[in-house]
C-alpha cells in the first residue's frame, strides 16, 4: 500500500509540471515508474493491490473507448472515417510489422509491436487540439476520426489476440452472444437506466462502477474477453447517455490509469535482450512512418502535404492504447520496445504540435487554417 501512495504522490507532482509545462503525462508517469521500481531504485515493487488498481485503469479506460463509439455519428461521417483511417492503417501496420520482423521479433510479438506502433494516443491527440487551439483548424475533423477509426482497428486486434488457439468461428459466436446480451439489456432497461443517471446521489457513480467491474466478471466467467466486454458496455451505454457515463466514471479511469501506467514502468526489465539500435530504429521508423501516412491523408482529402503535416504533428504520440498491448500480451522484450517508443513519440508529438505553425513556416500549399474541406471530407455527412 505505501508503494501505491509514494507512486501517486511522485504523479501528482509530474502531472503539475506537465501540465504547467503543456506536455503529455504519460511518458513523465512511465519513466517516474521505471526510476522508482526493479529496473531502477527498487523503492516501489508490484503486489496484488498494485496489479488490482492497474487492472481498474485498464478496464475503464477501454469503457471508455467505448462510449467514444457513437454508431450514428462513424456512420454519418464513414467517408471521413474510412478514407484516413485505411491508409494510417496500412501505412504504419506495414511498416511497423516488417520492421519490428526483420529485427528479430517473432511473427506474433511482430503483430503486436506493430499494433501498438499503428495506434496513436487519443487522448494526446485530443488534448493537443484542444490545448494548442487548434480545434477549429480544418484537419481537426480528419484527426478525430482517425482517431475512431484506430480505436475500431484496435478492438479487431483485442479480439484476434485473444482467440489464441481456439475455434475463431465458436470465439466469435461466443463474444457476439456476449455482447447481444448487453445490447438487449441496455435496449430494454434503457429507461431504467436513464432514472438511475438523472440522479443527484451517489447512485449514477456506484452503478457506473459496479457495471463496469460486473461486465468484467462475467466475461471471464463466460469465457470471454473482459476487454471486449468493457467495450461492449461502453458502445451501448452509447446508445443512452454517454455524457452521463463519461462523467461519473471518468474520476475512476483519471486515477486508476495513472496507477496502471506508473506500474507498468515499475515491472519493466530492462535487461529484455532488446539493444539500443533496434529501440532507436523502431523509434525512428515510428515518427517517419505517421509523417508518411499523415503527408498521403492529407494530399488525398485536401490536397495539400501542409494539411498532413499538420496531421502528423497530432498524430505522432503512442499511449494508452499501445501500453495496454503490451500489457496484456507483450513479452518483456516487447514490453520495453513499447515503452520507450511510446515515451520517444509522445514526447517528439507534443514538441511538434505545440509548434507546428513554425515547423510549418514557408512550407507551399494552401494554409491549413482556411478554406472550406474539400468535397471528399463532405462525402459522409
Amino acid at each position: 500500500m505505501e508503494g501505491i501512495v509514494l507512486a501517486l504522490f511522485v504523479c501528482l507532482i509530474l502531472a503539475l509540471v506537465s501540465k504547467y509545462l503543456t506536455l503529455p503525462a504519460i511518458p513523465f508517469y512511465i519513466i517516474a515508474g521505471v526510476v522508482m521500481g526493479q529496473a531502477g531504485l527498487g523503492l516501489v515493487a508490484s503486489d496484488q493491490i498494485s496489479s488490482f488498481f492497474s487492472d481498474m485503469g485498464l478496464i475503464f479506460l477501454l469503457f471508455f473507448v467505448g462510449l467514444g463509439l457513437r454508431v450514428d455519428k462513424i456512420s454519418e461521417n464513414r467517408s471521413a472515417v474510412l478514407t484516413s483511417g485505411i491508409i494510417d492503417l496500412n501505412v504504419n501496420m506495414l511498416i511497423g510489422f516488417v520492421a519490428a520482423y526483420l529485427l528479430g521479433f517473432s511473427f506474433t510479438e511482430a503483430l503486436i509491436v506493430a499494433a501498438a506502433f499503428y495506434i496513436s494516443s487519443t487522448a494526446m491527440a485530443v488534448t493537443s487540439l484542444v490545448e494548442n487551439r487548434k480545434l477549429m483548424m480544418r484537419e481537426s475533423e480528419t484527426i478525430i476520426w482517425l482517431m475512431v477509426f484506430e480505436d475500431i482497428a484496435m478492438i479487431i486486434v483485442l479480439a484476434l489476440l485473444s482467440a489464441g488457439d481456439q475455434n475463431l468461428l465458436f470465439f466469435a459466436a461466443k463474444i457476439i452472444f456476449a455482447l447481444a446480451i448487453l445490447y438487449m439489456l441496455a435496449h430494454y432497461g434503457k429507461e431504467f437506466l436513464v432514472s438511475i443517471l438523472d440522479r443527484d446521489d451517489e447512485l449514477p457513480v456506484l452503478f457506473t462502477f459496479v457495471a463496469v467491474l460486473a461486465t468484467a466478471g462475467f466475461a471471464v466467467f463466460f469465457g470471454v474477453p473482459d476487454t471486449m466486454m468493457v467495450i461492449g458496455l461502453g458502445a451501448v451505454f452509447a446508445t443512452t447517455d454517454p455524457d452521463a457515463f463519461e462523467q461519473h466514471a471518468r474520476p475512476f479511469k483519471d486515477v486508476f490509469i495513472v496507477i496502471f501506467f506508473v506500474f507498468f514502468g515499475i515491472t519493466i526489465n530492462l535487461s529484455g535482450n532488446v539493444s539500443l539500435y533496434v529501440l532507436t530504429v523502431i523509434c525512428l521508423l515510428a515518427i517517419v512512418s505517421k509523417l508518411i501516412s499523415g503527408v498521403l491523408t492529407g494530399l488525398y482529402l485536401y490536397g495539400s502535404a501542409k494539411s498532413g503535416l499538420e496531421i502528423w504533428a497530432n498524430t505522432i504520440g503512442r499511449g494508452e492504447f499501445s501500453i495496454a498491448l503490451a500489457v496484456l500480451y507483450g513479452s518483456p522484450p516487447v514490453a520495453v520496445t513499447i515503452a520507450v517508443m511510446v515515451i520517444v513519440t509522445s514526447l517528439v508529438g507534443s514538441f511538434a504540435a505545440k509548434y507546428s505553425g513554425t515547423l510549418l513556416h514557408g512550407f507551399s500549399g494552401r494554409s491549413r487554417h482556411h478554406g472550406p474541406p474539400p468535397h471528399r471530407m463532405r462525402a459522409g455527412h
